[in-house]
């Protein structure tokens, strides 16, 4: 069986915005597309750090704009990490949302998440869990020093 392919519609840009995630992540590559007989992208395939995605050209009709009901995981290994990204995807127009969440200039969902916020989160201490993810929900990008403060009950 082949991967499945999450396939995303945009309203026309799709070279715009394949060179704008294929410059945004490292391990990245641009594969094949489909032009109609006048020149037209129909679709283009590309990998985001293995990840392959395919963009479809839905028209400039902005028939099904994207919303928080889907975004897109970066697990971030340090503070770094977490930076280079929150600041990448909101380069040209994204807006910031809440809980490490936020728009890229596409209108796409992204949560940009240190892995170690995930493992504190799997704690069994509830009581530890319950006081960083209070002070996450208050949060817009997730900052470890806060959470990690939170958790410890300092």
């Amino acid at each position: 069986m082949r991967p499945i392919v999450p396939s995303l519609w945009f309203n026309g840009g799709l070279e715009e915005a394949v060179a704008f995630y294929t410059s945004v992540f490292p391990d990245s590559t641009v594969g094949d597309s489909l032009k109609m007989p006048d020149g037209t992208l129909v679709t283009i395939d590309f990998t985001l750090q293995g990840q392959p995605f395919n963009l479809i050209n839905g028209g400039p009709d902005h028939l099904f704009p994207f919303s928080e009901a889907v975004s897109f995981i970066v697990r971030c290994e340090d503070e770094a990490e977490v930076d280079h990204y929150w600041d990448a995807l909101l380069s040209g127009g994204g807006t910031e949302s809440q809980c490490g969440w936020l728009k890229d200039r596409y209108g796409l969902s992204w949560q940009v998440v240190p892995v170690e916020f995930e493992e504190l989160a799997q704690s069994d201490d509830q009581e530890a869990v319950a006081r960083m993810m209070g002070v996450m929900m208050q949060m817009i990008k997730l900052e470890m020093p806060a959470l990690r403060a939170a958790f410890a009950g300092s």
